[in-house]
């Protein structure tokens, strides 16, 4: 790389006592190649052609559609970038703001290109890749100047290893075909992407390619005297109508060819393109006198029509299309359109240079300003191109937005491509890249340079993660206001490394619990997993983290090798007491079938209450659970032990329907909003219900609420459920 002063040295004849010359347009591009020649003598481009000649060819491709000076000497300075440690300070006193920035962005394409050859060749990730770099040329591509000098330099690649013959570049081929050209086509650029396909087409199948331009030669002689009659006709036609117009042969675009003979299963002979004849006139009226008088004088071929002048394509192409036979039963293609249409269909958005020096008109002569006219042509084109992309993609219209969410693409050190939106930090790139990067993530490195984790990365950047060997990340790396994560995927993934760090401290806990139990009882030989599948856990980590969690008694492990032996009365038996048992001391308000005085509870899962359908679970060491014949945990539990399932039901006598409160849950699901809490308690208030707790959660501006209250009977709580359900915002109200 050449350092600023050696640089500066290069540019030394250019300037004069200090001050920067007021060069003449053509001296700023013989300053550039005088500056670039000094820079890049035995440079070469990866096809092996020396930069300076490549530059050379690329400013001739760009030239015959109308380039400046400006342009062309950014050619230069572009691939000049390149070897600069700082060719923004380097250029910029010399060659000014404007040329000297959109060097710089040319540098940044011509950089892509050889990130997407790279990623051809390797074959590793490389659809994903090509991917991004067609995501990075929609957001670097916003200038009409740089998409052109990224075609030319593609074009002129192709033209050298064509000219040479060499071999081994297929990658080039390649994103020729599947990125270049559809830009090109996009833009309307005919003459670059016509060009483009035919050598991209030459190298990737050369056998096909020799066979059909053999055809095409082999009858070149009969077709170009056939052409020139069926010329010679429609000059006297429209001589004969006063009509001023120009006929021109078209060129055979022999990927095209192959494209339609493989797309439609046609023969050689059955291409309608291959006799193809242009008419240009003045205005859009002589098109349509045009196509009258060919239509008069020759067979219109059915459905071979096509009015683009009416209905342009979506890149601005305009024409009239037609297909016609002569007397000879010879088939035509023809063409018709207009200067201006011919001159946009030729070169797309380029025939529409209009330079803020020279103050040129636009297209159909309307005045425009440099800015806004090119930018907006630019970004109609560039945007359906990308929709264009996603469809290919996803196979559904799946539009993408530079507006609503602009992506940004940053590269690591090896030059693969990260996608991020658009005010990703470093730590956002680590957990892109790979979680674990994430997690260990210490610092970064932008363009070589430490910054801070909360930096926000810009396009085009490289970035280095600095990471340690182990540990996790900070919770600071959550708080909002210190910036550090963007993306919801990042802050997702430090959440639930936490999470997990707090399951394994349970699991931790539980194990260590378990296994204090299992040496005091003289265990130790029985193996864990065996352990907590005896208890209906899959796993012993399972049965760990509800014991650390205190939802599982060690009492329960102690009866799976003490089980208290339980009798099961006959059936007169059962009736007997069921007739005998009038309350239970527990709960004086249920009756349990077949047993007395047995300790029973309502089970908190689902709260139930009179007049609720119950059954009750005979639990190891707790009785005889409560729960509503709706309950999930009770289906569970029925549907595993069935024998522990026992009948019961509510005592409803008067005097115990009076003295007995239940505590049941409402669970509410509305639009958050402030005040919501307060609206809801004050509805229970009014109606006298005592509320015991309240747990609340907001997720995406929605609220989920459970209130605990105490009713004497479940018919209380409809009217409860009634009044909450016509709370503002509130969607659901119910018991759960």
């Amino acid at each position: 790389m050449t350092d600023k002063k050696s640089a500066n040295e290069f540019l030394n004849p250019i300037k004069a006592d200090g001050k920067i010359l007021r060069a003449e347009k053509s001296e700023i591009l013989d300053q550039a190649i005088q500056f670039s020649t000094n820079l890049l003598l035995g440079h070469q481009q990866l096809t092996g052609e020396s930069t300076l000649s490549h530059s050379d060819s690329v400013c001739q491709i760009i030239d015959n559609i109308g380039a400046t000076f400006e342009i062309r000497a950014a050619i230069y300075l572009a691939h000049g970038c390149e070897v600069l440690n700082k060719p923004y300070e380097t250029l910029l006193p010399v060659f000014g703001k404007g040329l000297t920035e959109l060097a710089i962005s040319c540098q940044k394409i011509f950089r892509l290109q050889k990130l997407a050859t790279n990623f051809t060749d390797a074959k590793i990730n490389s659809h994903t890749q090509v991917e991004h770099v067609r995501g990075m040329m929609l957001t670097f591509s916003k200038d009409l100047r740089v998409i052109m000098m990224l075609l030319a330099t593609q074009l002129q690649n192709l033209r050298y290893i064509t000219s040479q013959k060499k071999l081994g570049f297929d990658s080039f081929a390649s994103n020729a075909l599947d990125i270049f050209s559809p830009l090109a086509s996009r833009l309307g650029i005919w003459q670059i992407k016509w060009e483009m396909e035919d050598l991209a087409f030459r190298i990737l199948e050369p056998n096909v390619y020799k066979h059909i331009a053999g055809l095409l030669e082999k009858k070149r002689v009969d077709r170009e005297i056939e052409i020139h009659e069926v010329t010679d006709f429609l000059n006297h036609i429209f001589s004969s109508e006063n009509l001023q117009f120009e006929i021109q042969g078209r060129p055979k675009n022999i990927y095209s060819i192959v494209k339609k003979m493989r797309g439609k299963s046609l023969d050689f002979a059955q291409v309608f393109d291959l006799r193809a004849l242009r008419i240009i006139t003045n205005n859009i009226a002589d098109c349509y006198r045009c196509l009258s008088l060919v239509h008069q004088h020759m067979r219109a071929i059915e459905n071979q029509f096509d009015d683009y002048i009416a209905k342009p394509k979506s890149n601005g192409y305009q024409s009239l299309h037609t297909v016609v036979q002569d007397a000879h039963q010879k088939i035509f293609e023809i063409q018709i359109r207009t200067r201006s249409m011919h001159e946009h269909a030729e070169f797309g958005v380029a025939a529409h240079w209009a330079y803020k020096e020279s103050g040129a008109k636009g297209y159909e002569g309307y005045s425009v300003e440099f800015e806004q006219a090119q930018r907006v042509a630019v970004l109609r084109q560039l945007l359906a191109w990308e929709r264009d992309i996603s469809i290919d993609a996803q196979g559904k219209n799946h539009q993408l937005s530079l507006v609503k969410e602009e992506k940004i693409y940053v590269l690591t050190p090896d030059a693969s491509i990260v996608e991020l939106t658009n005010g990703s930090t470093p730590i956002d790139f680590a957990y892109a890249v790979h979680t674990e990067l994430g997690h260990r993530c210490r610092g970064a490195k932008v363009d070589g340079a430490l910054v801070p984790l909360s930096t926000t990365l810009l396009n085009g950047q490289t970035v280095e993660i600095i990471s340690s060997k182990e540990g996790g990340p900070s919770r600071d790396w959550l708080n909002s206001d210190l910036k550090f994560t963007h993306s919801a995927r990042s802050k997702s993934k430090v959440r639930a490394w936490f999470n997990f760090q707090k399951s394994q401290e349970t699991i931790s806990k539980g194990r260590e619990l378990v296994e204090k139990l299992l040496q005091r009882e003289g265990k130790t030989s029985l193996k864990l997993d065996d352990l907590a599948k005896q208890l209906g856990f899959e796993t012993s980590s399972l049965l760990f983290e509800v014991v650390g969690k205190d939802e599982f008694s060690l009492r329960q492990i102690e009866l799976l090798w003490r089980p208290q032996p339980v009798e099961v009365p006959d059936d007169e038996k059962y009736l007997r007491k069921f007739q005998q048992t009038k309350s239970i001391n527990s709960q004086g308000n249920v009756l349990v079938v077949g047993v007395d005085s047995l300790l029973t509870q309502l089970a908190k899962c689902c709260r139930p209450a009179p007049p609720d359908d119950v059954k009750g679970y005979v639990t190891k060491g707790k009785g005889i659970s409560v729960h509503r014949t709706s309950c999930q945990n009770f289906l569970q539990l029925q549907h595993r032990d069935p024998e522990r399932v026992i009948s019961v039901e509510w005592n409803l006598s008067s005097t115990t329907r009076l003295s007995e409160v239940y505590t049941v849950d409402v669970q509410v699901i509305a639009d958050d909003r402030q005040g919501l809490l307060r609206d809801i308690s004050e509805v229970l208030a009014r109606e006298k219900i005592n509320v015991v707790g309240v747990k609340t959660q907001s997720v995406k501006g929605t609220a989920y609420m459970t209130f605990a209250i105490e009713i004497v009977k479940t018919s209380e709580i409809h009217k409860v459920l009634s009044l909450v359900h016509q709370v503002t915002g509130v969607r659901i109200a119910r018991r759960p």
